[in-house]
């Protein structure tokens, strides 16, 4: 809202998180979509890269804004530094949603961070990492391309005007931390960190990436800290491992998706923690292993839909509830996720089209998580009455 007003064009992947949507919906901005690398082994999304960036503002000149999302959940960066320089010759902002990477700064082994690449808004989820409370984030504002007092008024209309001073003390202290003892914390986690990766890659049927993959589309970069554990070989799904995990071993991971499941190293664990890990990985394998259980398929991706009416438009026309199957070449009144990979198949003023019904009907079957629309089993779906 900073950035981009009521008809304004703003640059975003396809696999925003959803706030980013609704600050869409809630300025009025026009989205125009890029879709980010797939990694069809692994199952999920990597970065966009400089040349999608260069191509989509080739054909959208008109577009207010560039907003990217570095690193990934799973720690992949794309080359920011390059993408900056190719927003601001068009002579608009960089904006980043840098949420999994506020410690990025404070360590020379992991990937750049998105100020010092250039970018010129970047919001960051310090709870998320470095030791913040919950709820607790930081917007970073560097530019001549954004007005730092309207930022302040979009804070001011956005924000409690009684904010929590627990908050804003644990901002303190964890900034406090990772500015005089963050090189040495984070050096510790990623060597635990490598460790975990080199132990689980040891152990038949798993596969965490690492550096190998560095120089595949999308990956520029890697956070080390972040362990993405491949249990495809094994024959199970990444949700049969998190909850074999958690209800055999009582460890609970950060998040899981067909392929994987995902752990999020920090300066909080400890070798002994990342053993308990991996021997329970041990006996999972060993149980699994020589089952030749099917190996889930990774399901290729619809294309993006038409969009006819903007994403606020959409959201606050009038709708009605139609079954899913129902509603091919309706506009969608809402969004509809599904994860892996965490790209939206349709958001709101988007052209519902058969190979989209068929998509989440596939994914259902597959026991994949399909979320969004206001019925939780996603069997109807809220469409603009025109």
């Amino acid at each position: 809202m900073s950035v981009v007003s009521e008809g304004d064009t703003i640059i975003v992947p396809r696999n925003v998180h959803k706030s980013i949507t609704a600050g869409i919906i809630l300025s009025g901005a026009i989205p125009v979509y890029m879709q980010p690398e797939l990694d069809k082994k692994l199952g999920i999304a990597q970065g966009v890269t400089p040349e999608t960036v260069e191509e989509t503002l080739r054909q959208n000149p008109h577009a207010k804004a560039v907003l990217i999302i570095n690193p990934t959940y799973y720690g992949v960066a794309t080359e920011l530094k390059r993408i900056a320089d190719i927003v601001h010759e068009y002579d608009i902002p960089l904006i980043v949603d840098e949420a999994h990477g506020p410690h990025l700064a404070f360590n020379e082994k992991l990937p750049m961070c998105a100020m010092e690449a250039g970018a010129d808004l970047c919001a960051q989820s310090t709870h998320k990492i470095i030791g913040a409370m919950t709820q607790a984030s930081l917007l970073h504002v560097r530019t001549k391309y954004v007005s730092q007092s309207r930022v302040q008024a979009i804070m001011n209309l956005l924000q409690t005007t009684s904010p929590s001073y627990l908050l804003l003390a644990s901002l303190d202290t964890s900034r406090k931390q990772i500015a005089l003892e963050g090189e040495e914390l984070l050096d510790k986690a990623i060597e635990n960190a490598e460790y975990a990766r080199a132990e689980i890659n040891k152990i038949p049927g798993f596969y965490c990436f690492g550096k190998e993959i560095l120089g595949n589309p999308g990956v520029f970069a890697l956070d080390p800290t972040k362990i993405c554990i491949t249990c495809r070989d094994l024959g199970i799904t990444g949700f049969d491992l998190d909850m074999i995990l958690s209800n055999k071993y009582h460890i609970q991971m950060e998040l899981s998706d067909l392929y994987n499941v995902l752990a999020v190293g920090s300066f909080g664990d400890t070798r002994e923690n990342l053993d308990t890990l991996i021997s329970a990985l041990k006996e999972i394998s060993e149980e699994y292993m020589d089952k030749n259980a099917v190996k889930p398929d990774f399901i290729d991706i619809p294309a993006i839909p038409k969009q006819v009416l903007i994403p606020r438009e959409a959201f606050n026309g009038y709708k009605e509830s139609v079954l899913l199957e129902d509603s091919i070449g309706e506009v969608s009144g809402e969004f509809l996720m599904a994860y892996p990979p965490g790209i939206p198949v349709l958001c709101p003023g988007e052209v519902i089209t058969e190979e989209i019904v068929k998509y989440v009907g596939d994914l259902k079957k597959t026991g994949l998580y399909v979320q969004g629309t206001e019925d939780p089993k996603v069997e109807s779906i809220k469409v603009v009455i025109r």
